[in-house]
């Protein structure tokens, strides 16, 4: 998930070049859309959804239609540097929700340090560029952290024991229909680049089909706040796919950068021990 969710950023910058933010969520959330309904139809999943609508609607407004529109339109005037690191706080949103809702797993001294450590982490990588020219853009990134954080919280509470294909697959087909209208305006006139092309099918396919697919897996697994605790190693994968495909220069921070983020990782994701069992109930 660190791995796929770290490559966006790149293929984002390259398809906001000839393309429109709501075109790009269109053949994005489209894509991926076509690929997965099959499949949820196939099982004869998609029944199952009914009673659930208003979740499955909310959480396919605040995970996927509005952060990924924010965050194309963002990455037009920021950095991906700088973008990865606002996105990095979505754990820490993660654990402010989770205490609201009273969900909170566990996280004590340690998992806020840890979450704490990381995230100085991802500010050594990327080297705190703060050269941002748009304050619309950083509250775009911002709205993205916390849409981030909110769709595990609802994805956890009401949709856990649903289909996980028919969900995503739902969710990107609804997306889709939304955004349709809209991009329908915005189509390129002429067919894009080659790279462009090629950027909007990795994201789709493998960014958004295959990675929801995971990322279901792996809420089920440490839970949903945990979970986003792979936005804390994205901006780590941004930065070795920035050195090796567009020849950026590696800095001594961002060595730093990357083990303090490994260590926070795994310090917040870290389990709580067990409470001892009293002699009573041992050897009863």
């Amino acid at each position: 998930m660190c791995v796929i969710w770290g490559v966006p950023y790149y293929f984002i910058r390259i398809a906001v070049g000839e393309l429109t933010p709501a075109t790009l969520v269109l053949f994005r959330t489209g894509g991926a859309a076509l690929i997965l309904l099959p499949v949820a139809i196939a099982r004869g999943e998609l029944r199952s959804l009914a009673a659930h609508w208003l979740p499955l609607v909310g959480f396919a407004a605040v995970e996927i239609g509005i952060p990924w529109l924010l965050l194309a339109s963002a990455e037009e005037r920021l950095s991906s540097s700088l973008t990865g690191l606002l996105i990095a706080a979505v754990p820490l949103v993660g654990v402010l929700i989770s205490l609201k809702l009273g969900t909170r797993e566990g996280f004590g001294r340690p998992g806020i340090a840890g979450l704490l450590l990381g995230l100085a982490g991802v500010a050594a990588i990327v080297g705190l560029d703060l050269h941002a020219t748009s304050v619309a853009a950083l509250a775009e990134v911002g709205a993205v952290a916390v849409g981030y954080a909110v769709g595990p919280a609802i994805l956890a509470r009401y949709l856990a024991d649903l289909p996980a294909v028919a969900v995503i697959a739902v969710s990107l087909a609804l997306c889709a229909v939304v955004y349709a209208p809209v991009a329908a305006f915005q189509l390129p006139h002429a067919l894009p680049r080659a790279g462009v092309i090629a950027s909007v099918v990795m994201l789709a396919v493998i960014c958004t089909a295959l990675a929801f697919v995971l990322f279901f897996a792996l809420i089920a697994e440490v839970g949903p706040v945990r979970a986003t605790v792979i936005t804390y190693i994205n901006p780590a994968v941004a930065a070795v796919l920035g050195v090796a495909a567009l020849g950026e220069r590696f800095t001594v921070g961002m060595g730093i950068g990357f083990v303090l983020v490994l260590a926070g990782s795994a310090l917040a994701t870290r389990r709580p021990r067990e409470p001892a069992e009293s002699p009573e109930l041992r050897y009863s």
